[in-house]
């Protein structure tokens, strides 16, 4: 199937629908600027630990290293691991011991997100038929940079779609993109119909920033949350995203995260 807008007869309004949102949203948030508020909430190390996707994404990790992932998800009853997708098979056995509400998640096309779309539905769909219970994919980073917006839109969609029941996050890797780049790809992701947009892969230079978690929040309004990922070591980063609209936090570092004194 071709990256590009939807066929048929309707092609062309779509497009210009999608270049309409974007330059409305862009003129919107022009301005937008974030600063946490005095009354911002200061949730616990066990009230956040719900919110974390316990991550391990290094190239070099080995088994025993996926085993210790899992045990420490479930001695801290986090939300999710978050894994490279042969990883999941593992996770599901491990997870699957315990009586425990721990999901995994697999990455797809990571960390660079410019591998074909034929490619991310089909690790998609053998890492949800190997029992991945969400699917973070990377979005398309120069298709985007290019103003490809229905390449982009195309890409997500289709992942979107492989996916089915299965929540979809999509990596923006903020770092790399500029304001009016960020709230694009939110208007993207909006359209396509995923569950959350994240900030970043933790690969690519730059990690989540409070003000970029409220941009992101501001764009795609309440049907869709927002992750935080890349660089959140302690539980005030962790604190801070989750004020600023993160419902969900992705960290290698959870168990410092979690045991804080606060």
């Amino acid at each position: 199937m071709s990256n590009r807008y939807p066929y048929g007869s309707r092609r062309s309004i779509f497009a210009m629908r999608l270049h309409e949102q974007i330059a409305q949203a862009t003129l919107q948030f022009t301005d937008f600027q974030y600063k946490e508020s005095s009354e911002s909430k200061n949730p616990s190390p066990i009230e956040i630990a719900r919110y974390i996707d316990h991550t391990l994404l290094k190239p070099d990790a080995t088994e025993q290293d996926i085993r210790k992932l899992c045990g420490e998800a479930v001695e801290h009853r986090v939300k999710a691991v978050c894994v490279n997708s042969s990883w999941i098979p593992l996770c599901v056995d491990i997870l699957s011991k315990h009586a425990t509400i721990v999901i995994p998640i697999a990455v797809i096309g990571f960390p660079l997100g410019a591998g074909l779309t034929s490619a991310k539905v089909a690790e998609a769909s053998f890492a949800i038929e190997a029992g991945a219970k969400e699917i973070d994919m990377v979005i398309h980073i120069g298709r985007l940079r290019s103003k490809d917006w229905g390449y982009v839109y195309s890409d997500i969609q289709q992942v979107c779609s492989a996916c089915g029941s299965i929540p979809l996050k999509v990596i923006l890797e903020t770092c790399m993109l500029t304001k009016d780049e960020i709230i694009a790809a939110c208007v993207i992701c909006r359209e396509a119909g995923v569950a959350f947009v994240k900030t970043s892969t933790g690969f690519g230079g730059g990690g989540a920033k409070s003000e970029d978690v409220a941009l992101m929040k501001a764009v795609v309004g309440g049907k869709i949350q927002v992750k935080a990922s890349g660089g959140i070591r302690t539980h005030q980063n962790a604190a801070s995203m989750f004020n600023a609209g993160a419902r969900r936090i992705g960290a290698s570092a959870t168990v410092a995260i979690v045991t804080a004194d606060t």
